[in-house]
């Protein structure tokens, strides 16, 4: 029997994309990100949230020619800020600290950077010879959450009360005495007088 990893299934669930109610969908990943943190500040509870960028686009903008000077001054910058992080560790743990524990690895990671750009530079000049910065945009960005949390979500944006307050009952009628219609009188038939059947003369 193989032994599954703990975290296998949870980063099973994370690999599918999330399922729920659509509580917006905006342009840019700015503003679905403003109606995030306008949840969160309301103490709302956005660990339920996602926000699912569609129709996504590679997007490769050229910042200018590559040369050897360009690719010197770049590697020698990135080189630098890693000597001079080098440089701060070694300062602030030395018993003896001096500037020069600053200073020296900051220049020797800035030489070994300008070696590595122009190296780096001279062998793939042919091929790409141009710097550029890659990006990956949405054309829409949708915040997905969980339907049990769609009214709450809906009425802490439109800035509502919750839990909303019930409506006020409505103010009953008050009885309106009904008027008694008078008893009319029933008028007496007179009684009709009986016929009197006359009497059989006997036979002889």
């Amino acid at each position: 029997m193989s032994n599954q990893s703990p975290f296998g299934r949870r980063g099973s669930a994370q690999l599918t994309v999330p399922r729920g109610d659509v509580l917006g969908e905006y342009d840019t990943y700015a503003e679905a990100q403003k109606v995030v943190d306008k949840l969160a500040k309301a103490d709302f509870a956005v660990k339920g949230l996602a926000i699912v960028g569609s129709d996504l686009t590679t997007v490769e903008r050229i910042t200018g020619r590559l040369s050897y000077g360009r690719a010197a001054l770049a590697g020698a910058g990135s080189g630098a800020w890693l000597g001079l992080f080098v440089g701060l560790v070694l300062f602030l743990f030395s018993p003896a600290p001096e500037f020069s524990f600053i200073l020296a690895p900051a220049l020797i990671g800035a030489g070994f950077g300008m070696t590595f750009g122009i190296a780096s530079y001279a062998i793939n000049r042919r091929r790409r010879d141009f710097s550029s910065t890659h990006q990956v945009l949405a054309g829409s960005y949708r915040i997905i959450i969980d339907p049990n949390q769609t009214a709450r979500a809906r009425q802490v944006l439109t800035g509502s009360t919750w839990p909303p307050v019930d409506a006020e009952p409505a103010a009953e009628k008050p009885n309106e005495p009904v008027a008694e219609k008078p008893n009319e009188p029933v008028a007496e038939k007179p009684n009709e007088p009986v016929a009197e059947k006359p009497e059989s003369s006997p036979q002889p």
